[in-house]
Parts: structure tokens; C-alpha cells; sequence
């Protein structure tokens, strides 16, 4: 018996949507990126791409744990000397609560050039609307989230 091998072209990438509100990061983040590799499927393959589209509103409402609020720090690099910037955790969420997630989710992912392209396929939205309402993305509910609400 052969192992057969799906093949990319013929695979159909469907759109989903999540909504952040209230949902914990680091386990919404692992089950996006779950989605964006396609290990719901199951025709899930390790070295290409069957995984779906992710479209997340609401980014400003995750929630975090513990005392993330205070602690967690987020750093940038411009390559120059005295090129690193720090941020808190509030003011990241203030000024670009998709970068939050986005972050979560690229350390989910494998490393190389399939993560970078996975990563293409997740749109991330500040608030309750999106401009992929021609795709019809398919609500997650949090059951398949497989994550609880935190009260906020």
C-alpha cells in the first residue's frame, strides 16, 4: 500500500472566522495556527500547505492570564545600533492589538518558508468588521475553539 500525497491545487482552502473577544491569547493562538496548517483535516500534510484562512476581529478584546498585563514586553530590532525598542503589553494592545496575535501566532509555527507563507493567510481585525465578506468565512464557536472566556 502506497502513502498517497494530497495534492495543493486540487485542495480546498474554506475561510474562517474567530472572534477574540474575550477569548484567552495563548490558546486561541494555538488553535489558529492549528487552522492555517490544516491539522483539522484530514488530509493534514507537515511539508505543504492544506490549511484555511483565518480571519480574527475583535483583536483588542483578548485576554491574558497571570500577570501578563504587567510583565509581557514586546521587542523590535532595526538592525542599528541602539536599534532595540521595547513595549509593554498595554501599550501594544493600545496602539496595535493585531500585532498581539500576530506574534502568538508566528512563535505557533514551524520555521522556514512554509510558516511565512501559512502566515499570509491569517487576517487580523481591530474591532467588529472585515472586508472578506465575499469569501462567506464560517464562524468558530468556542466550543471548537477549544478554549474558555475569561471574564474581562
Amino acid at each position: 500500500m502506497k502513502t498517497t500525497i494530497p495534492s495543493v491545487k486540487l485542495m480546498e482552502h474554506r475561510w474562517h472566522l474567530v472572534d477574540a473577544k474575550g477569548l484567552v491569547l495563548g490558546r486561541l493562538a494555538a488553535r489558529i495556527a492549528d487552522i492555517l496548517r490544516g491539522k483539522h483535516k484530514a488530509d493534514y500534510t507537515p511539508f505543504l500547505d492544506t490549511g484555511d484562512f483565518v480571519i480574527v476581529i475583535n483583536a483588542e478584546q483578548v485576554v491574558v492570564t497571570g500577570q501578563k498585563v504587567a510583565q509581557k514586553r514586546y521587542q523590535r530590532y532595526s538592525g542599528y545600533p541602539g536599534g532595540r525598542s521595547e513595549q509593554s503589553f498595554a501599550r501594544v494592545k493600545e496602539k496595535q492589538p493585531e500585532r498581539i496575535i500576530t506574534e502568538a501566532v508566528w512563535g505557533m509555527m514551524p520555521d522556514g518558508p512554509l510558516a511565512r507563507q501559512l502566515m499570509t493567510k491569517l487576517k487580523i481585525y481591530k474591532g467588529a468588521t472585515h472586508p472578506h465578506e465575499a469569501q462567506q468565512p464560517t464562524p468558530i464557536s468556542d466550543a471548537l475553539m477549544r478554549t474558555r472566556k475569561v471574564k474581562a
